[in-house]
C-alpha cells in the first residue's frame, strides 16, 4: 500500500520561490512538476524529489 501524505520526509521549500526559465525554483531547486506532486507523493517519491533537487542545488553552486 502507498504511503499518501507521508509527512517523513520534510519538505525542502524555504519560502523563496522564483522560478527560472527551465521551470526549476530557486529556492528549492524543485521542477513546477516535482512541486506540483509532492503532496500526494509517497516517501519513495519524495526522497527522489529530494535527490533530483540536491543535485540541481549543488550543480548551481558549481557554476
Amino acid at each position: 500500500m502507498s504511503e499518501i501524505f507521508d509527512n517523513t520526509v520534510p519538505s525542502p521549500c524555504i519560502a523563496y520561490c522564483c522560478v527560472d526559465d527551465q521551470q526549476i525554483c530557486q529556492g528549492c531547486f524543485r521542477s513546477l512538476a516535482e512541486i506540483a506532486a509532492w503532496s500526494a507523493a509517497d516517501r519513495q517519491t519524495r526522497l527522489t524529489i529530494v535527490e533530483n533537487a540536491k543535485r540541481r542545488a549543488d550543480d548551481a553552486q558549481a557554476l
